[in-house]
């Protein structure tokens, strides 16, 4: 090695030392901006959203108690109770994080003399900065729900350790005003890998122990399950009666039933599909809460 690339390779390795010390600080959140934020781990703020995409809690069907249990631990919460953090796992498209949303609304809306819960949504890709935001909030008087769609990780991904310890809460223990709410198509958030080959010995035990490990410190584990075709007609008819979209209900149904034939699936987010194109083919708009 020549003594310009020693000099280049110390350079790199002191930068990589100072660059490990800097701390990073979180700017103030603006609280009173808006109930709800997403968080941008680029230069630690979250941004306010005053339009959030959220459907009426009456919209949410067919999971009645899903949805009732989910609603008064978010309710216990938000009265300063003990409360769970949430996993609401399973079939794509059945209104997991349409719920979280919906949930969070209701709340507000019904505690008129608490302060209002904020939501704050953090990407999959982000959860290492999560440590930084959860020292953050600790310091607000305002209580939060962290809300993460389509989680999952891979074996070994350094953000399952950082979730991992956010949720023990480490020797400090968990903020008693931040809840985590996740929703995500796998039970155990991480990927099964069960390929093996005889150059390789495995612990079965410690298989089931390393999958289940993140997914066990949510307290509430909620399951969401493909549609039937008595529901997908029930969340169809809910949807344009809240809409009055003024159709035969066996004309509906019909439509409805041939719609979901062509994507080849049924659920909550078909129906929604379908109710958009019903709605433009009936000349109608369809209001947003």
């Amino acid at each position: 090695m020549s003594q310009s690339d020693l000099l280049i390779e110390k350079l790199e390795h002191l930068i990589s030392i100072l660059s490990g010390s800097l701390t990073r600080f979180v700017q103030p959140i603006q609280t009173e901006a808006a109930d709800c934020f997403i968080w941008n781990p680029n230069n630690l703020t979250a941004k306010p959203i005053t339009t959030v995409n959220c459907i009426d809690i009456s919209l949410i069907t067919t999971i009645d108690n899903i949805r009732n249990i989910l609603l008064q631990n978010t309710r216990n919460f938000s009265k300063n109770l003990p409360a769970n953090n949430a996993l609401l796992w399973g079939a794509r498209g059945m209104g997991k994080s349409s719920l979280i949303k919906a949930i969070h609304s209701f709340i507000n809306k019904e505690n008129k003399e608490h302060l209002p819960l904020k939501l704050i949504e953090i990407y999959r890709e982000d959860i290492q900065t999560l440590p930084l935001l959860m020292n953050e909030l600790k310091k607000s008087q305002y209580r939060f729900i962290l809300f993460c769609d389509d989680l999952s990780f891979e074996r070994q991904e350094p953000s399952n350790k950082s979730l991992k310890n956010v949720l023990d809460g480490g020797i400090e223990g968990q903020a008693d005003n931040v809840i985590l709410y996740a929703t995500s198509n796998r039970r155990h958030l991480i990927a099964r890998n069960m390929i093996h080959n005889q150059f390789r010995a495995v612990n079965l035990s410690d298989e089931i122990e390393e999958e289940t490990s993140l997914s066990d410190r949510f307290g509430l584990w909620l399951g969401f399950h493909p549609c039937s075709q008595n529901d997908y007609l029930k969340i169809v008819e809910n949807y344009a009666k809240y809409y009055a979209l003024d159709e035969k209900i066996e004309v509906l149904r019909r439509d409805a039933l041939e719609w979901s034939l062509t994507r080849g699936n049924r659920s909550g987010r078909v129906a929604w599909q379908f109710i958009q194109e019903l709605a433009a083919r009936l000349g109608k708009k369809l209001r947003t809460t």
